[in-house]
């Protein structure tokens, strides 16, 4: 086996490849299991243009994958004295944090293995996230329903937000510019807190109708995504604060069961969602529908990945392993093709003319950026003109 271009997996013979995937069933999705923790694997996050894989789990284990043999090829261990709850790497792969029912934070060194500082809170740490300018840390604490905010070079506490919210801190994350920090509660709430400004400039109260499981950017920053125990998945317009008037985007029927992760592609144009139901969801973000449904695992999903091409997906759950599923073929599924044509069609932008014209969702956007009319080889603006009517005499 080797990467192509794209670092996505050539193929090779079919005994081979058929020996290195699997394929569900139900979803008709090829896929591996990656089998190495003893735990529930709380996070996972492809590294290195998609050619490593990276999880953390319960056992107290961050694993370093190789994405052609999903086997591991460095463990970071011994120095966690408790489950990991969040493990996230850095933009450029050279470090990572991760956070611990031990009451720690810690940033590591990729490369070496090692722990460059620890911090000690008070309180169990239920979420990590660096910032895409790698220089600070915010992570959510559990005993004042705060988070703390860290200085990489230094490692010291910048700030200490306590009792941010009036409940356990789920998630937190910074926005992609590192100017805002989201938090998620089980008091239901949204808070978007300013770096700079340091105050809440956004709370939304009552956000879901239960517990918010996990939040996450648009790589444009535009949007925020919500999960929630309420089954449900909500994107917020947190850019221009479009929401306050018209509410959030709802993904209705999200989950059988309640929501714990979720993430945006690189483009914003799909959402990839895991459950408790044991299921991953693929959805169409403008259109609002579910484009695929992936099951297989034995236990809760609690977190889930997707590459940047879109070529990959990675889930991690609480059976204690993780699946790498192929999406390279996924189009050509005929239970996808009938999800398509059952929706029926989307509005898009004409790039020409600028005006909205009528697509199938199994068309290609990216192909189809103009309507009919602009694709005519010779387009005309102007009516054709009509036939002249022949004059007739009058009869007396």
């Amino acid at each position: 086996m080797s990467l192509n271009d794209q670092g996505c997996l050539l193929k090779t013979k079919p005994s081979e490849e058929e020996n290195m995937w699997d394929s569900e069933r139900l979803s008709q999705i090829p896929f591996r299991v990656l089998q190495a923790h003893s735990g529930a694997v709380t996070s996972c996050h492809f590294l290195f243009e998609d050619t490593r894989i990276l999880t953390s789990s319960h056992d107290g284990t961050t694993k370093l994958w190789d994405f052609i043999t999903s086997s591991p090829i460095c463990e970071y261990t011994d120095d966690h004295s408790g489950p990991i709850s969040e493990c996230n790497p850095t933009r450029d792969n050279k470090r990572m944090v991760t956070s611990s029912y031990d009451k720690t934070v810690k940033l590591w060194d990729l490369e070496t293995g090692k722990v460059l500082w620890s911090v000690s809170v008070d309180g169990l740490v239920t979420s990590c996230n660096v910032s895409g300018d790698a220089k600070h840390v915010v992570c959510g604490v559990d005993m004042d329903n705060g988070i703390c905010i860290i200085d990489c070079a230094t490692a010291s506490k910048v700030m200490y937000i306590k009792d941010h919210h009036t409940s356990t801190v789920t998630r937190c994350c910074f926005d992609p510019e590192s100017q805002r920090i989201c938090s998620v509660s089980s008091d239901t709430s949204v808070k978007l807190w300013d770096v700079t400004a340091r105050r809440t400039t956004i709370q939304i109260k009552g956000a879901h109708n239960n517990v918010i499981s996990d939040c996450c950017f648009s790589f444009n920053g535009r949007s925020l995504c919500t999960a929630s125990w309420d089954k449900g998945l909500k994107i917020w317009d947190v850019n221009t604060g479009d929401f306050r008037h018209r509410g959030a985007d709802h993904l209705f029927s999200a989950h059988t069961g309640s929501v714990s992760s979720c993430v945006f592609s690189q483009d914003a144009s799909v959402l990839l969602s895991g459950g408790y139901d044991r299921t991953i969801v693929l959805w169409d973000v403008q259109s609002k529908y579910k484009k695929l449904v992936l099951k297989g695992h034995a236990d809760w999903v609690l977190d889930v990945a997707l590459s940047a091409s879109k070529k990959w997906i990675l889930s991690s759950a609480k059976d204690s392993t993780v699946r790498l599923w192929n999406l390279e073929n996924y189009e050509e599924i005929p239970a996808v093709i009938e999800n398509k044509k059952a929706i029926g069609s989307r509005l898009s932008k004409c790039e020409e003319c600028e005006k909205p014209f009528p697509v199938a969702h199994w068309d290609n956007a990216n192909v189809i950026a103009k309507c009919f009319f602009c694709r005519l080889p010779t387009p005309s603006n102007t009516m054709p003109s009509l036939p002249a009517v022949p004059q007739t005499s009058s009869c007396n």
